[in-house]
Order: C-alpha cells, then structure tokens, then sequence
C-alpha cells in the first residue's frame, strides 16, 4: 500500500508517495485534496482487483431469432 504525506518546501507543499516527492503544489488544502482523491482511488482499484469478486461479463452469445 502507498503511503502519502505531504511537506512544506518553502511556500509551497510537496506530495509524496512513499518518500519520493511527487507533486508540488501552493496549497496545503490543494495537497490535501490530491492525497485523499489518490487514497480513494486505490481503495477502489483494490475492491475491482480483489479476487473474491468474480467479475460480470456481458453475455455475447445471443439466439438468433427465428425467420419464418
């Protein structure tokens, strides 16, 4: 699992995955944001990929109707 932090460089914020800066950005709401929107999309990564959810394939095979 990522782990994400943020440091004050300056006047501006840096986002960092794992102690490798990623992103720099002039608001500390703004990096905020960035790390809770990253957070939730791995959370929703992780639920698709979890093997205990088999997941749904359209049927393609359909009957062909009937000519008279």
């Amino acid at each position: 699992m990522t782990s994400y932090s943020m440091i004050k460089v300056g006047n501006d914020y840096v986002v960092q995955a794992n102690d490798k800066c990623i992103l720099k950005v002039g608001s500390r709401r703004k990096a905020a944001q960035l790390i809770s929107d990253a957070t939730d999309l791995l959370n929703a990564l992780a639920v698709v990929e979890s093997p205990d959810i088999a997941p749904e394939t359209p049927s393609l095979a359909r009957e062909a109707p009937e000519l008279p």
